[in-house]
């Protein structure tokens, strides 16, 4: 026992993490986007080299505006149209993370949105699947284990979130773990697709709802008290009910405490929120307000093209702007396993045999 481990990127990068909110299509290695523009002759893009295409998207997605964040997607969709494209960004999206350290990562993607090459939404979750699978398997052997579990998307403006559901509770048992909505929030609100997470409850099955992140609290207020959500994508905006207005400290408003007190997860991620404006700076994120208000708050990436970023790099930047330690490293990556839609016995064992010893080493 010599003492904890000096916190650096490299040191953090050998911790175990677990991920919950990281988007398929916001995950792609830039000389993939390339090679498969050229597989399938997508000649949009806006750079011919990786480099350069990797600063187009950072400086893209830095415009502080979720509407023109989300429009750098139109890109990385258009080269995930075939079955070789998916299983090729799903493989190399499983062995990317676990080289981060990522023992257990939530994959989330929009099927709705791979159809223009007639494959059918079977087809696509499909072959997605087999890619997580070829990726985990690849890094196995290269002695970096990791589970990845694929959660289905439906775009919250479209008309197919009860069909996305449905999706879901087809392939629950083969490797897809959950539903959620994403997009645009201002004008789309959760509630309109309350016939889909009608039916995701009455199939016993779990879901997660982007809110909170360009909308304020109506939006997460729906989400839990209309929908029923479990976790929370970003939920960043429930500080909108907390106020200190009398000086003697926080004061949680009906929301904010209904989200405590039933443990709702919050799928935060800190890059990301800065870059689609959901926050002003870094230095200003409520992560540790939330923290120490004991939030169930979690680290996440949500999309590592865009944000030039991997949950190594998300922890690295809380420690420097937070002062955080090692223990509470461990505390959000339990706090994230404990919210894993998986079922509790393999939560259990990869808090007990991987998370625990893995932060028990660089503790000291």
């Amino acid at each position: 026992m010599t003492g904890p481990t000096p916190l650096t990127l490299a040191s953090i990068r050998q911790a175990p993490k677990a991920v919950l909110h990281d988007h398929l299509d916001g995950g792609l290695r830039p000389a993939t986007v390339l090679a498969l523009a050229e597989d399938c002759g997508y000649d949009q893009l806006p750079a011919t080299d990786a480099t350069s295409l990797a600063q187009w998207f950072r400086e893209a997605a830095d415009s502080g505006s979720l509407e023109r964040y989300l429009e750098t997607f139109t890109h990385t969709v258009a080269v995930m149209q075939t079955p070789e494209g998916l299983r090729r960004v799903a493989r190399e999206c499983a062995q990317d993370l676990a080289a981060d350290g990522v023992v257990y990562a939530e994959v989330r993607f929009a099927p709705e949105q791979h159809l223009e090459r007639d494959l059918t939404l079977d087809e696509v979750v499909e072959h997605t699947l087999a890619g997580f699978r070829e990726g985990e398997q690849l890094a196995a052997e290269e002695g970096t284990p990791i589970r990845v579990v694929c959660l289905l998307t439906a775009m919250r403006h479209a008309a197919r979130s009860r069909e996305i559901a449905e999706l879901t509770v087809r392939f629950r048992d083969r490797g897809v773990g959950g539903f959620d909505i994403a997009g645009a929030e201002a004008g789309y609100p959760p509630s309109r697709h309350l016939d889909a997470f009608e039916y995701m409850r009455s199939n016993c099955a779990q879901f997660t709802i982007h809110a909170g992140e360009a909308f304020g609290l109506p939006s997460i207020h729906e989400a839990v008290a209309f929908c029923g959500c479990d976790r929370l994508g970003h939920g960043v905006r429930i500080t909108d009910d907390i106020t200190d207005a009398a000086g003697t400290g926080p004061v949680l408003g009906l929301v904010a405490n209904y989200v405590r007190d039933k443990r709702i997860p919050l799928e935060l991620c800190p890059s990301s929120n800065v870059q689609t404006g959901a926050v002003p700076s870094l230095e200003k994120h409520p992560f540790d307000v939330l923290a120490r208000l004991r939030f169930r708050v979690t680290v996440n990436t949500d999309n590592r093209l865009m944000s030039d970023t991997d949950m190594s790099r998300e922890m690295l930047k809380l420690v420097d702007t937070f002062g955080y330690g090692w223990s509470d490293l461990e505390r959000f990556t339990i706090n994230a396993m404990k919210s894993a839609f998986i079922p509790f016995p393999e939560r259990l064992r990869i808090i007990d045999e991987v998370i625990k010893p893995g932060y028990a080493v660089l503790i000291g």
